[in-house]
C-alpha cells in the first residue's frame, strides 16, 4: 500500500474503532444504521461463512481494531492472526483482545501483508475493507491464495451511486481509492484464480467468497 494510505490509517485509528459502535451512543447507532450497512452485512457474512470455526486458523488481513479476529476467536477458532500496517490499529486490537479474554487465541502483527510469508496455510482468510486501497488486486489476492487452505472472503467497494461519489470526494486529498463494477470484479477474479468464486452485492459493496477446494 502507498505511504499516504499508511499515514491516513495511523491518524484514523481511534475514529475507525468508533465506527464499529464501541462508544455505542444513540447518535452513533443511527449513523451506523444509515451509512454503515455494508460493514454490518460484511461482518455477519464472515461469521456465518467461517462456520464451522472450531479448531480452525484464520488470517485477518487489514485487521484494524480486531473486530473480526476477536469475534472468530470467541466462536472457537484455534488461532487468529491479524495483520495491519498501522501500529495504532494493532495497539487497539491487542487491548481489545486482552479485555475480552482472547489474547491467547489472537496474534496481532504490524506488517504489510505482501511482505509476509507464513510457514503454514490458514483455513480461512478474511479481507474486509482493504481492497479499496489496493492498486493491483490480482497480485494481492494471489499472494493471499498462497497462504490459504480453504476459503477467502473479500469485500470490494462498488463504483456506483451517490455514496461512492461522496466517498471519492472525501478521500481525494487523503489517499487513492480503487472501486469496481461487477463486470470489472468478475474479470479480476477470473484472472486471479481457477477456483470457484461467488460475488454477492451487499449495500454499497461486493462480498466475494473464493472456495479453494473447488475448481472451475
Amino acid at each position: 500500500m502507498s505511504k499516504d494510505v499508511k499515514v491516513f490509517f495511523e491518524n484514523y485509528a481511534d475514529d475507525f474503532d468508533a465506527i464499529y459502535g464501541t462508544k455505542n451512543t444513540l447518535f452513533e447507532r443511527i449513523i451506523n444504521k444509515l451509512f454503515r450497512k455494508s460493514m454490518l452485512i460484511r461482518y455477519e457474512n464472515v461469521i456465518k461463512n467461517c462456520a464451522p470455526i472450531e479448531g480452525k486458523t484464520v488470517l485477518d488481513v487489514g485487521c484494524g481494531p480486531g473486530i473480526y479476529s476477536i469475534a472468530l476467536a470467541k466462536k472457537g477458532a484455534a488461532k487468529v492472526t491479524g495483520v495491519d500496517f498501522s501500529a495504532n490499529m494493532i495497539g487497539i486490537a491487542k487491548s481489545r483482545a486482552t479485555a475480552s479474554g482472547q489474547s491467547d487465541r489472537c496474534e496481532f502483527i504490524v506488517a504489510d501483508i505482501t511482505a509476509c510469508n507464513f510457514k503454514k496455510k490458514f483455513n480461512y482468510t478474511v479481507v474486509m475493507g482493504v481492497m479499496d486501497y489496493i492498486p493491483r488486486p490480482v497480485e494481492f489476492i494471489k499472494h493471499l491464495i498462497r497462504h490459504t487452505e480453504d476459503k477467502i472472503f473479500i469485500s470490494f467497494p462498488e463504483d456506483k451511486g451517490v455514496l461512492s461519489a461522496q466517498r471519492k470526494y472525501r478521500y481525494k486529498k487523503r489517499c487513492q481509492l480503487y472501486m469496481v463494477t461487477e463486470e470489472s470484479l468478475r474479470n479480476i477474479m477470473k484472472e486471479t484464480t481457477d477456483a470457484e468464486f461467488k460475488i454477492e452485492k451487499i449495500a454499497r459493496d461486493f462480498f466475494v467468497t473464493i472456495d479453494l477446494k473447488r475448481r472451475r
